[in-house]
């Protein structure tokens, strides 16, 4: 991964952080644990945990449905003449090694 590509997921995993943080209606905590981009930047997958887990499936519904929105307030932050085409997801990989941690804990 490039330097350049590097810095855009971490802007990204940033914007998207306070974006979720200012658009929810705090029934649940979401954290943003990642962001991938794509090597040619046209694509962007945001990875988010969520607390209560019951409500994932809420949360990602209302991240989806909010990706217009943010990629217009991504536009206002971000200095790039194309900015990508974003989606989200649940972080698997995160919930894995909380699971793991529980596990070796006991």
């Amino acid at each position: 991964m490039s330097l350049r590509t590097e810095k855009v997921c971490e802007l990204i995993k940033g914007l998207a952080a306070e974006f979720l943080a200012r658009e929810s209606d705090r029934t649940s905590i979401i954290t943003v644990t990642r962001a991938d981009v794509s090597n040619d930047l046209k694509n962007a997958t945001v990875y988010f945990t969520v607390y209560p887990e019951k409500s994932e499936e809420a949360a990602l519904l209302f991240a989806k449905r909010r990706r217009s929105e943010f990629k217009k307030y991504a536009r206002e932050k971000m200095n790039m003449k194309r900015i990508p085409f974003f989606d989200f997801e649940i972080d698997e990989g995160e919930k894995n090694r909380q699971r793991i941690d529980e596990l070796s804990k006991e």
